[in-house]
């Protein structure tokens, strides 16, 4: 599912934008399905232009029948009344999709026979300070068994003493669910930590839900601002 609305603070219509001959969000669309992992894909939006998009070239897409905050609700509406075990969640704004970091993903699912994990999802290690000190990059900290104990626009852990080897690590907003997970989390209401940080993936954590974080080292780009968009170009070339 790749959860895709039309409307963005930072970049509005940044999914409508030309990335070299296509549409973001088709160009995300169509590397999510030519990773043949899936047994079907969708872009699931709340915008007609989105919508007619995706179908007019030959994809699939939902409609939203509600307003929605976030997608982790949006896929959960749409996901409800489907004979599914897993769902994964590709970011609209991601065209450069990993087939190799998605297969990691499900593979935890295919690991898991005691569905002991609720969530799965992608972390890569970042040195760069000013990434690490920048709110607009999701750090995460996990235990000794690689699930998620935090996750923070703040730099975790604090390097309080600077001699400890601490390793830093952004969260990629692809995530894999089972579906009770999802729709446990369209029920949930928001609580404080989730409000304060405006971090959907805190949610999970407040009610006790396992998130496996898996490392990758492929960080593509996310298309936030225009000058992401410029660096997208470059690099599809």
């Amino acid at each position: 599912m790749i959860p895709a609305r039309y409307s963005a603070s930072r970049f509005p219509g940044k999914l409508m934008q030309d990335l070299n001959g296509k549409t973001v969000i088709r160009r995300t669309y169509e590397a999510t399905v030519a990773t043949n992992l899936f047994n079907d894909v969708f872009v699931v939006t709340d915008s007609n232009i989105i919508y007619n998009e995706i179908v007019n070239n030959g994809g699939k897409a939902i409609m939203s029948k509600k307003e929605h905050d976030c997608g982790s609700d949006r896929i959960a509406e749409a996901v409800e009344s489907l004979d599914i075990d897993v769902v994964i969640n590709v970011q609209g704004d991601e065209p450069f999709t990993d087939k190799e970091s998605l297969r990691k993903l499900i593979q935890v699912f295919k690991s898991d026979t005691d569905k002991a994990i609720d969530l799965a999802s992608l972390m890569v290690h970042i040195t760069n300070e000013d990434e690490i000190s920048n709110p607009n990059t999701v750090k995460v900290v996990v235990d000794q068994s690689g699930f998620a104990l935090y996750f923070s626009r703040s730099p975790i852990p604090y390097p309080r003493d600077k001699h400890v080897d601490v390793k830093y690590y952004k969260h990629k907003g692809v995530y894999a669910f089972r579906k009770e997970a999802i729709l446990d989390f369209y029920k949930f209401p928001m609580k404080m930590l989730e409000a304060s940080e405006k971090l959907e993936q805190l949610r999970y954590l407040e009610y006790g839900k396992r998130i496996k974080m898996v490392e990758t080292d492929v960080e593509g780009v996310e298309i936030d601002t225009p000058e992401d968009l410029e660096r997208a170009k470059k690099l599809w070339k």
